[in-house]
């Protein structure tokens, strides 16, 4: 298995990382006839919080991120992106395993949302979420965390 680490994220990671969703997101979004140029990377530096958001490397390289929000009773998890280099390797299980146990998750629903079709969707399925609720393009979906 891969060895990770995961670091916080700074401001000065936005730009890099508006640019990974672009990547990740891309043949998602045209299957669903939803890409934009602008739009992707817009709607990741309206909502990006580096206090929230962790990098994911790879021996030093930058691979991915995911962040984390409290949001009341609740935990978003959202911008959990992995580069396709890098996709089918366990890193997004890794990941999952690290946050699903940290403290200030324990006892709380965490929430996400994934466009319809991706693959991303089973990897959270292994890990016990199921749907809430779906549309033309989100699938939303969360899990109680014990």
């Amino acid at each position: 298995m891969i060895q990770i680490t995961m670091r916080q994220s700074k401001q000065a990671d936005q730009e890099h990382l508006a640019e990974l969703r672009a990547v990740v997101l891309y043949d998602d979004l045209n299957r669903l006839k939803r890409y934009d140029e602008v739009k992707v990377r817009e709607r990741f530096r309206n909502t990006f919080d580096p206090v929230h958001t962790w990098i994911i490397e790879v021996e030093g390289a930058l691979v991915g991120c995911v962040a984390l929000k409290p949001k009341s009773e609740e935990m978003l998890l959202e911008h959990f992106y992995i580069h396709p280099d890098y996709q089918g390797q366990q890193i997004g299980t890794q990941v999952l395993n690290m946050l699903l146990k940290r403290d200030e998750v324990r006892g709380k629903l965490v929430t996400l949302n994934v466009l319809q079709g991706s693959p991303a969707r089973r990897l959270y399925e292994r890990f016990g979420f199921v749907l809430d609720s779906e549309d033309e393009v989100d699938v939303f979906m969360s899990v109680q965390v014990h």
